[in-house]
């Protein structure tokens, strides 16, 4: 039974505190709504060297998801996603 003091004691000090007076706390202000849903605008724009790349990412990822399908392995593979890509 020492968790009973030790509870007492806590309760004491949370009302001295303040932590538990329910009935005395305000009522929460009033939320303001959320600023509207806009896109923010590129600094400074995409550059064309961006989009090149990506453009050579996705070609290929898609090279690589056909090599796979193929079950190309090894020298094959490599070989096939050079030629896929259009790497000298």
């Amino acid at each position: 039974m020492r968790s009973v003091p030790a509870v007492a004691l806590l309760i004491a000090l949370s009302a001295l505190a303040g932590g538990w007076s329910w009935a005395a706390t305000a009522p929460p202000a009033a939320v303001p709504p959320p600023p509207a849903a806009t896109s923010p605008a590129p600094a400074g724009g995409t550059s064309s060297a961006d989009n090149e790349a990506a453009a050579r990412h996705a070609k290929r990822t898609a090279c690589i998801n056909q090599a796979r399908a193929k079950k190309l392995v090894g020298a094959n593979k490599t070989a096939y996603i050079k030629g896929c890509i259009g790497t000298p």
